[in-house]
């Protein structure tokens, strides 16, 4: 027998085969199928030229294998069952009765991660969420599919593999405690003598106010740089220091440490976010569901941040 040509086979014809195997008739085979006996018959030939052995032959009124049908059955049919797990749609994902573990790498707001873990607790109590560090390889480890959600700045071009989901553009403001001396006269020269607290997040998040203030010829005072945004309410309430930041990443602290905010009087721009996943798990029910929680938190503080209005 010579080397079959894949490229020639058809997999219906696997198909009709082990159905033929199963059902020992052309007829019921026909049935089973929904095509007609002399398709059955047809397909049956076209296999038989193609592995080059009779597969089936009609003994006392009956469809008897070969021994060498016997042995491609075997090796047929967990071919199928293969494909047809590829193929499938993806399982449905329920949220109550799930023990998936999720990981995003989006920052430690203190407003959305209480958002996000309420939903989590009333409608997935056996979900896990590992709400891991932006690190630098963010977007490496989100294309292999070891982080499920990332989030940075829109500042490059958004590497292949990845899907986005950008978030309008965000505006700059500095905060400091309500009584803040500066307040009474707020300007350039006050901006840049009182200490800044800096959160590390992204070139996008940070850099951009450097680059702006030293394109002027500018320098501010840091004086402190802390890893979470949790640290910014409870730091600018018990001291003098300034936080040009956005809205939404103070998010409740703004009222709970009872902060006032000023437009910076230094040209900046505004800043563009995204969330990226993993094109492979775009259809996934369960990224897909955590998204949508994730995103649409996100949204909502936004959408909250809009509503402050300072004092």
């Amino acid at each position: 027998m010579s080397e079959i040509q894949l490229h020639r086979l058809d997999l219906n014809l696997l198909v009709t085969f082990e159905v033929l195997m199963d059902e020992g008739s052309v007829a019921r085979a026909a049935e089973k199928l929904g095509k007609t006996p002399s398709a059955v018959s047809h397909a049956l030939a076209r296999l038989r030229e193609q592995v080059g052995d009779p597969l089936m032959v009609k003994v006392g009124g009956k469809m008897q294998p070969s021994p060498f049908a016997l042995t491609l059955i075997e090796e047929v049919r967990p071919i199928l069952r293969s494909i047809q797990r590829v193929v499938a749609p993806p399982k449905t994902f329920d949220p109550a009765t799930s023990t998936r573990t999720f990981r995003i790498a989006v920052p430690a707001i203190p407003s959305l991660i209480n958002a996000v873990f309420a939903r989590l607790s009333e409608d997935a109590p056996g979900v896990s969420l590992e709400w891991v560090g932006l690190g630098p390889h963010v977007y490496a480890a989100v294309a292999d599919e070891r982080i499920d959600l990332g989030f940075l700045g829109a500042d490059k071009q958004l590497p292949e593999g990845l899907v986005e989901h950008v978030m309008p553009p965000l505006t700059r403001y500095t905060f400091m405690r309500r009584g803040h001396p500066a307040l009474g006269n707020w300007g350039k020269k006050a901006w840049l003598d009182w200490p800044h607290v800096v959160v590390g997040l992204s070139d996008a998040a940070r850099q951009t106010v450097e680059d702006s203030i030293k394109r002027d010829g500018l320098n501010r005072r840091i004086g402190a740089h802390i890893p979470e945004f949790s640290g910014i309410g409870p730091l600018l309430s018990g001291s003098n220091m300034l936080a040009t930041n956005l809205k939404p990443f103070l998010g409740a602290d703004i009222t709970t440490y009872g902060l006032v905010w000023r437009p910076p009087p230094v040209d900046l721009p505004t800043i563009t976010f995204r969330f990226f996943w993993s094109a492979r798990l775009t259809a996934d029910p369960g990224n897909r569901w955590l998204r949508e929680i994730v995103i649409g938190a996100f949204e909502a503080l936004c959408d909250d941040a809009k509503g402050l209005h300072d004092g």
